[in-house]
């Protein structure tokens, strides 16, 4: 009974045979380690044949999901247990169905019995079934054990070192013998790490070598478990003028079985280190093709081989080091913490390589359509985008349930501090800054800041005469977009290494500009060349950071002039390039409060220490908000009309201004003086529904009441001119975007917000006042009597 193909087990359940039964002592020891919590719990087990140990493990408590790949034993486990309650009989191949059939709920145990030995990506199923167990949940394997088994039915059983491979990385392994069988016990999570290794020391005076990265019709990728205790990939050292991509595909055929046609051999990249002191070239090739069956042809080298999913690599354990460095220069970051390497990616035309499994479609296509209930992709050309782009391709170290949720930024690089500074974003709002561009068939489109993904829905809405130009200053950025697109990418994106304030590099720039620009990181000002190379017409979006919050707006260009179409709330990583910029900020109370102004000059702290030290002036704004409204466009109304506009941040909990820890509150200054507005709940309730806050200020200092009764004011005008009781209907503002240097006569009407490259005009509702520029601090209260 080795045979692993579905169509002779359901032959050999359709004969009426069965499987060793569940013995006393097996029953025992589940019944002692792996009890139902109390209330009852939730079971998986893999391969349950005819159900014996379902009924068993349903009669402890568990409500059980009995998978089975094979109809003929899930029929008679129907059949056999009609009776039985709390049971799920699911025909599902663990290994390469989509397991939605499963439960969305995680279990409390998982258990495989008499058929681990007969999965073929052992490590990667194992990670899988690992990541559904709750926390302290539990795995049980349990197998026959080669030292008990006849030689010649070895293929139904583990020996030592499978076990140990199947054991690492549990945060605690029990084994007990149950008649022969070995009964694993394991708790998690299993998570073991990777890291990087070598092999023994070599002779030579250099190694040339060559290492095939091969993956399968669901995306994974090829790995050994060689004899060294490692994971590696097929490969090995050249012979003779042999070049390196055929020293891949000979390795190849002759580590694993697979045939490649030497025209599906691409070198990608050459990289360069040494093991220990002798230097060593190692080609890295891409295998775009194959066929033949999976074999292990040298089982004194490989215990055997296996596909493993890529956002599994970070805890893969053991990796011959080349091989790691060579999975990170197909996909740059899948593999963490690596030695360092020099590395030389070739110009190759390497076709895209296909492959995805059931599960990422079926995810993919319940994303977009969560995008479009949410009403931010209307048009059917964004629609088909979302459905056909594989956005895991573009973050393959992210699980695939993680890739697809719309609402979710994957953070794909961090700085030194921790801080996200490359991420693929929120797919609501990729598909709403996309929709906003109003894109035509074959638009030549720039993006500022890079990552592959928004870049290819940008190209698939564009068409197939569409092009898009994606520019970033991150050298390793622009290396994992490139790979990413040459993997999964339509053809019509470049990637271009550059400070993207600058723009695209002149030679890339259409004839008239582009059709349209989008850049997809927090921006303080607007470039130049972000309107210079926009075309008469076109449309920029760009999160543009106002007073320190950030909207998505929307612009037209009209001559030297953008105008604002429209404006999403949204937020992205921050600005790297030349017009970075750090915020002043004002510590107070020892470090325990900051003022940032985020835009004008620095309020002198000098006072704001002992009046915040004084007395607390108070003024209620009448204006109440219940639960779940939308209160962005107070912030945004406050930030553009308010001479000496700030935020104040809290840092610790139970200071003087009553502002939770690690939040912040609008914020005016004055001589020596402060004011800010934050809400106080006036109504309580059991039912969120019924709950009401009203808006208070809160001042300190001599001038404090006069500021107080100005954001107070502000906030009036703001419910009367500004919100609506519909969170999607709050007014946005008029703006105009003026280049820097425009005289104020040459302005229209309105607030102004200067940045150091552009003027910024907002028009609100009920406001016929107009500030030729921000005031000082110390003119608040002089300058705060305008229009409001």
């Amino acid at each position: 009974m080795t045979y692993i193909a579905r169509e002779q087990w359901e032959q050999h359940y359709s004969d009426g045979r069965g499987f060793r039964q569940v013995g006393e002592r097996e029953r025992a020891l589940l019944a002692e380690h792996t009890p139902a919590p109390d209330g009852g719990g939730r079971a998986l087990e893999v391969g349950c044949g005819t159900g014996e140990l379902t009924v068993y493990l349903a009669s402890l408590g568990y409500r059980v999901d009995a998978v089975d790949f094979a109809g003929s034993a899930l029929a008679r486990a129907r059949e056999e247990h009609a009776d039985v309650a709390g049971v799920r009989w699911l025909q599902l191949d663990i290994e390469r169905d989509d397991p939605a059939p499963l439960h969305d709920a995680l279990y409390d145990l998982v258990i495989m019995r008499l058929m681990y030995p007969f999965v073929r990506d052992r490590e990667r199923v194992l990670h899988g079934l690992g990541e559904r167990l709750r926390d302290n949940g539990v795995l049980v394997v349990i197998t026959p054990v080669a030292a008990n088994t006849p030689a010649q039915r070895r293929g139904i059983a583990l020996d030592e070192d499978e076990i140990a491979v199947l054991t690492a990385g549990w945060a605690t392994v029990e084994r007990h013998d149950a008649d022969g069988l070995a009964l694993l016990v394991l708790r998690g999570p299993r998570h073991t790490g990777t890291r990087a290794v070598e092999k023994g020391p070599t002779t030579g005076h250099a190694l040339t070598g060559a290492l095939a990265v091969v993956t399968d019709d669901a995306g994974r990728v090829l790995l050994g478990r060689s004899r060294r205790g490692m994971l590696e990939l097929p490969g090995g050292k050249t012979s003779g003028p042999e070049d390196f991509a055929a020293a891949a595909v000979r390795e190849l055929a002759e580590e694993t079985g697979l045939i490649v046609d030497p025209a599906d051999a691409y070198v990608v990249t050459m990289l360069v280190d040494d093991s220990h002191g002798v230097p060593r070239l190692t080609a890295v090739v891409r295998i775009t093709a194959w066929s033949g069956k999976l074999s292990n042809p040298e089982p004194d080298k490989f215990a055997r081989w296996e596909f493993f999913d890529l956002h599994a690599l970070d805890g893969a354990g053991a990796v011959f080091a080349p091989a790691a460095q060579a999975l990170d220069a197909v996909w740059p970051g899948v593999v963490p913490s690596l030695p360092p390497v020099v590395s030389y990616p070739l110009a190759v035309e390497q076709p895209p390589v296909p492959g995805e499994p059931a599960e990422a479609v079926r995810l993919r296509q319940a994303m977009a359509q969560t995008v479009i209930d949410g009403g931010w992709a209307p048009s059917e050309a964004v629609r088909n985008a979302l459905r056909s782009v594989p956005r895991h391709r573009f973050a393959p170290e992210a699980d695939l349930a993680a890739a697809y949720d719309g609402d979710r930024a994957i953070i794909t690089r961090r700085d030194g501090t921790g801080a996200a500074i490359s991420s693929v974003s929120a797919t609501w709002l990729q598909a709403d800054m996309i929709e906003s561009l109003c894109l035509t068939p074959g638009a030549t489109v720039f993006e500022a800041g890079s990552g592959g993904y928004n870049a290819e829905l940008i190209a698939h809405v564009a068409g197939p005469d569409g092009r898009v130009v994606t520019v970033d200053i991150d050298p390793w950025v622009v290396r994992r977009t490139r790979r990413f697109l040459t993997e999964a990418g339509s053809g019509r994106v470049t990637a271009v290494e550059a400070d993207a304030t600058l723009g695209a590099p002149a030679h890339l720039v259409p004839r008239g500009g582009f059709d349209a620009g989008v850049i997809t990181y927090n921006c303080w000002d607007i470039s130049p060349a972000w309107r210079e190379q926009l075309a008469e017409g076109g449309r920029l979006v760009l999160p543009l950071e106002i007073g320190g919050y950030t909207r998505a707006i929307t612009f037209e260009r009209r001559g030297e002039v953008l105008h604002a179409r429209r404006f999403t709330h949204c937020g992205f990583v921050r600005d790297q390039g030349q017009h970075a910029r750090a915020v002043p900020a004002v510590p107070v109370l020892d470090g325990g409060l900051t003022l940032r102004f985020d835009d004008g000059a620095a309020a002198d702290p000098k006072g704001l220490e002992e009046a915040l030290r004084g007395r607390r002036h108070e003024v209620a704004t009448g204006i109440t908000m219940g639960a779940g409204v939308y209160f962005g466009s107070l912030q945004l109304y406050a930030a553009t009309t308010l001479p000496g506009f700030c935020r104040l941040h809290a840092h610790q909990d139970g200071g003087v201004t009553a502002i939770a820890k690690d939040h912040d509150a609008p914020a005016i200054t004055g001589d020596a003086s402060l004011a800010y507005l934050t809400y106080v709940q006036t109504r309580h309730s059991e039912r969120p529904e019924d709950k009401e806050w009203e808006w208070v200020v809160h001042a300190f200092g001599e001038q404090g009441p006069q500021l107080a009764e100005q954001l107070a004011t502000t906030v009036r005008a703001w419910d009367r001119n500004v919100r609506a009781d519909d969170n999607d209907q709050h007014v946005d503002p008029g703006l105009a975007v003026h280049p820097a240097g425009t005289p104020d006569h040459l302005l229209p009407a309105g607030d102004v917000l200067d940045k150091e490259h552009c003027r910024l005009v907002f028009r609100w509702p009920g406001r016929n006042g107009h500030l030729p520029a921000p005031a000082r601090p110390t003119d608040t209260v002089a300058t705060a009597k305008g229009e409001a």
